[in-house]
């Protein structure tokens, strides 16, 4: 199966481009600027040299290295003269705690050394999963720039206890005359916090609370609450489907908090059960990124197969029409009907009456899948409320407002009314942890601690209690917005206090706090009830919906989050700004996602340079009277007639200067709807300069770098080798041989001591990209910004390529069947409107026979005992005759020194940003190489601390940074010696392959075949 597919990452790749031809050839885009540091670069050439002056040129100064390396920086340090009986230097402290910012939501466990965090990885004992902006919120905390750090009115510094008297006095004063007080916040689904909330409502009789999430499921929770009279939104056990049928929902990124985990444990082909998804969506998102079967078509037309999903599958004849997939609709319908109760159906449209179809459908079903006892509470925005705030401030009614961690003057479609609105205000509080415009536009200032700082809990749904432990002391002079809210109701308690005695009072039962504590999370034991139906129409629902949809005219727009940045709480982050984006593989930007044909027909246009960079055309979009102008990117598989914009961009109060990019696109986020009909696009002047991997370091062209099989072929009999998983084979003494039996090299005795790989399951990779953030963090990897990655030049030790595929092999084949001209054309167009993707995350291979290791003329990589390849970076003198000989391109040359560099100014660059950094791991010098080491640092302390303790390394005790954040356990590690560790056994699975097995450099890196259920088995 895959042998008949070509595999490609751009369009212009797919066409035969002679600029992506050139590219392939060229192992580096950019020549070194050596007229820098070596005077005249022609002169140098025509000048006689010795051997060390050549490796000077072309290694980017041999000089340099040696001082570097002989005249280190000096780091002044002061010893502990009492030493704290919980820090041993060297060590690492593991913490237990919750992550909840408003948007992401997780269960996790926090490294810290020397009382510093420096890592966050999921708490698996509590089913936790982290995300990419997850893992990069620990860079957050350090965040000089932006972080709050004392309080002030007026923007002058005001002591705490004068700031609770003149709140408290203005809060009095308002309740004596009954003027409207309203409390502001994010979802925070912390239950001690409600109580506090209510406590300081009861001391406030007029005070109300507001809930307000930037990027809304309003339409979910208020349909959950029509037809089942709690507002809250259902849960989805995935891992139990037969069929999943989604309508635009992004189930693997954001919806709902997002469900990968359960989604990937239904799909293990080994044990004969593996869900049939069918995504139905005009954007490319991740989750149809991931799909069996994905439909495309525009948003106006997701509303009516909906309903006519739900006419086929319950035989009523609510309104619609017909649609261009209704041959596919009728199909799902039989589908469903058939797999019953193991059948689901979701939909992302933020509508109320669209969901309400969708829970209708599922209750049609007996559907099994969707939960509706065991909810989630992460999504408690209210968008009428919200609405009715901004009238009330605009028009006066309200007198005083308290804000927690929400910023509506940069993300409501309407902020100029709450702006109006808040110079109204006899009372203005923002709570914050980050400066912004709405805390910027407010009286008093009160800055709140980061959740690594915090006492808290959280419950991400009915039977899961959260604790949230501080991991360090506070770095500013900041307060919690419950001790906050204690204060103001009268109440001496502190927080600390109260929330363990909320815990142990209403949770934890008989239970220890303390073991709770460690833990991080408690699982109640709650007797979940049936939920009660409600009385609601179906037909009104769906009238509604369908008379929406069917005044749709012009471009429709589908407004989404991305998986780096979400709805932009960290666009501060430098990890999440220069995380490649899965889909489009760009960073550093959001842009109009656009088809082949709506591009083709409007003008615009995607060029590629000759160093891999991309350009683009910039459009005005227009919609409600708002306009923005953003840079266009053509995305095969966008739905023609539709565009796609990113939100949580576009942030400039406060930020750092190179982290203020792209367009905010909250101005065209009308009501709080994903979707937005009647958009009109105009091409205007301009060139955008994109920072886009998508060119940049592929090995597509070369055979077998993917291996996709169908479930009916990987449980069927036949033998894999000869059919869906061939190895390679090479010509040898006039026979076809498997590679495997020839080799240029004498083999190692590798069976003694530890011998390391890592299995990545392709099936199981949905390409979230945390693994990505996890290996920055741990190994110090640099951030270069946008100009650096668009000339090719990002350190990312790990990347994950998306490739698309399609049938026709190649433009020859193409020509071969006859094609030509349009009709050529056409067909390539035909491949690009929806094709199939597939992610391969790509490191280092740590080859046994490793193709770097010849040439370097210093020896500076060499292959140790367990199978690591090995970089000493201090005899490196950067040739990059390794990245040259690389089949993989997985090396990196530090072009630059990163840190103490005011030319990056990113977290290497302040002492702040410098405490997040490993101090495990080197942080690289200027002319070097640098790559995936296999977490050699972890693999050797695990080594040691079983040493210590006198035992053998347990089994599946070797971890790398990204198989512990790896959330769907695609990525194994571990030691093959050891035949009880996982991975010994992945390495003998039918279904495993080597990247370009039959160079024979012998990886120990291995993957699996992705498998993909075409509803053949």
């Amino acid at each position: 199966m895959a042998s008949d597919k070509k595999y490609w990452q751009s369009v212009e790749e797919l066409k035969g481009s002679s600029i992506v031809e050139t590219l392939s050839k060229n192992e580096f885009v950019e020549e070194i600027p050596a007229d820098e540091f070596l005077g005249d670069k022609e002169t140098l050439e025509n000048s006689s040299t010795s051997r060390r002056d050549f490796l000077k040129y072309v290694g980017f100064t041999t000089a340099a290295a040696s001082l570097a390396a002989c005249e280190g920086p000096v780091r002044k340090s002061i010893p502990y003269v009492v030493k704290p009986d919980d820090v041993t230097l060297g060590v690492a402290d593991w913490y237990a705690t919750s992550m909840a910012d408003g948007y992401d939501f997780a269960n996790v466990l926090v490294k810290t050394r020397e009382g510093r965090p420096i890592q966050i990885m999921p708490n698996k004992e509590a089913n936790g999963t982290t995300s990419a902006r997850v893992q990069a919120a620990v860079l957050s905390l350090y965040d000089e720039k932006l972080r709050l750090k004392e309080p002030t009115k007026n923007g002058k510094t005001i002591s705490w206890a004068n700031a609770d008297k003149e709140i408290g006095t203005k809060l009095n004063e308002l309740k004596e005359a009954n003027k409207s007080v309203v409390l502001l916040t994010g979802s925070m689904a912390s239950p001690s916090t409600d109580k506090i909330i209510e406590g300081f409502i009861a001391a406030n009789p007029n005070a109300k609370h507001v809930v307000y999430d930037a990027v809304s499921e309003s339409g979910a929770a208020d349909a959950f609450m029509a037809m089942y009279g709690k507002r809250a939104l259902p849960n989805y056990h995935l891992d139990k489907a037969k069929t999943i049928v989604s309508f635009g929902a992004d189930f693997l990124g954001d919806f709902h908090g997002g469900f990968e985990k359960s989604y990937v444990a239904g799909r293990k082909s080994d044990t004969g059960h593996m869900s049939y998804h069918v995504q139905i969506e005009s954007n490319m998102s991740l989750t149809g990124a991931n799909s069996d079967k994905r439909v495309v078509v525009k948003p106006s037309d997701q509303v009516f197969a909906l309903l006519n999903l739900y006419n086929a599958i319950t035989g009523a004849n609510v309104s619609s029409k017909s649609t261009p997939v209704d041959a596919v609709i009728e199909d799902l319908a039989t589908q469903l009907k058939k797999d019953g109760s193991k059948g689901v159906v979701l939909t992302g449209l933020n509508d109320k009456n669209a969901q309400l179809i969708a829970l209708a459908i599922n209750k049609a079903l007996n559907s099994e899948i969707i939960d509706v006892n065991n909810t989630l509470n992460i999504r408690q925005g209210n968008d009428a409320e919200v609405a009715q705030l901004v009238s009330d401030m605009k028009a006066g009614k309200v007198a005083g407002l308290i804000s927690y961690n929400v910023d509506p003057i940069y993300s409501l479609s309407n902020s100029s009314d709450f702006s109006e609105g808040l110079k109204k205000l006899e009372l203005s509080v923002a709570l914050s942890t980050e400066n912004n415009e709405t805390v910027n536009a407010s009286n008093f200032v009160l800055p709140t601690p980061h959740f690594l700082e915090s006492w808290g809990d959280a419950q991400f749904d009915s039977v899961t209690y959260g604790l949230m432990q501080p991991t360090i002391q506070p770095l500013f002079n900041t307060r919690q917005v419950q001790d906050s809210l204690l204060t103001w109701s009268g109440d001496t308690t502190k927080y600390y206090d109260y929330l363990k005695s909320f815990a142990t009072a209403n949770v934890l039962g008989l239970s220890s706090w303390n073991k709770a504590l460690h833990n991080g999370f408690f699982t109640k034991e709650v007797v979940l009830s049936e939920a009660t139906l409600s009385e609601f129409s179906v037909s009104d629902a769906a009238a509604k919906l369908s008379s929406s949809a069917k005044k749709a005219s012009g471009f429709e727009l589908n407004l989404y989050t991305k998986t780096g940045l979400g709805d932009g709480k960290q666009a501060n982050n430098p990890w999440l700004q220069e995380f490649p984006d899965p889909i489009t593989r760009a960073s550093w930007d959001n842009y109009l996602m656009m088809s082949m044909a709506d591009a083709r027909e409007l003008g615009f246009t995607n060029p590629i340079k000759d160093n891999g960079a991309i350009d683009g055309d910039y459009a005005k979009v227009s919609v409600n009277g708002k306009e923005v102008v953003v840079p266009v990117m053509i995305q095969p598989g966008q739905a023609i007639g539709s565009v796609g914009l990113a939100l949580g961009y576009g942030k400039t109060f406060g930020l750092n200067k190179e982290m203020q990019v792209g367009v905010n696109a909250y101005s065209l986020y009308t009501n709080g709807n994903n979707i937005q009909y009647g958009v009109t696009i105009e091409k205007v002047s301009g060139t955008h300069q994109f920072a886009c991997t998508q060119v940049q370091k592929t090995i597509a062209g070369r055979h077998d770098i993917l291996k996709v099989a169908s479930l009916k072929d990987v449980t069927s009999s036949a033998d894999p080798k000869h059919s869906w998983n061939k190895p390679a084979f090479v010509s040898y003494d006039h026979k076809e041989v498997e590679a495997k039996t020839i080799d240029l090299w004498d083999e190692h005795n590798r069976e003694i001591g530890h011998h390391f790989n890592l299995s990545i399951d392709l099936t199981s990779c949905t390409g979230c990209g945390a693994c990505v953030v996890a290996c920055h963090a741990e190994n110090n990897v640099p951030v270069v910004g946008k100009k650096e990655v668009r000339v090719g030049r990002d350190m990312h030790w790990l990347r994950i390529d998306r490739y698309y595929s399609s049938e026709i092999a190649t433009r020859e084949e193409a020509k071969a069947q006859g094609l030509s001209g349009g009709d050529l054309y056409k067909a390539i167009e035909t491949e690009a409107e929806n094709p199939e993707v597939t992610f391969q995350p790509m490191m280092c291979q740590h080859c046994n026979h490793a193709p770097c290791e010849t040439v370097c003329p210093v020896a500076a990589t060499s292959h140790g005992r367990q199978g690591q390849n090995q970089m000493a970076y201090n005899r490196c003198v950067g040739t990059r005759y390794c990245a040259n000989n690389c089949p993989y391109r997985v090396r990196r040359f530090n072009w630059f020194n990163y840190s103490n560099n005011n030319e990056f100014d990113f977290n290497m660059n302040n002492e702040y940003g410098k405490m997040v950094l490993n101090p495990d791991v080197v942080v690289r010098s200027r002319g070097v190489m640098e790559k995936c080491s296999m977490c050699i640092q972890m693999t050797q302390a695990t080594i040691l601390k079983a040493k210590k303790e006198g035992r053998a390394v347990n089994t599946d005790e070797f971890e790398t940074a990204c198989s512990s954040a790896c959330t769907t356990g695609a990525m194994v590690f571990g030691d093959i010696n050891n035949e009880e560790d996982k991975v010994a056994a992945l390495v003998e699975d039918k279904k495993t392959f080597g990247v370009l097995d039959y160079l024979q450099t012998k990886p120990n890196v291995i993957y699996q075949v992705k498998v993909k259920n075409t509803n053949e088995a």
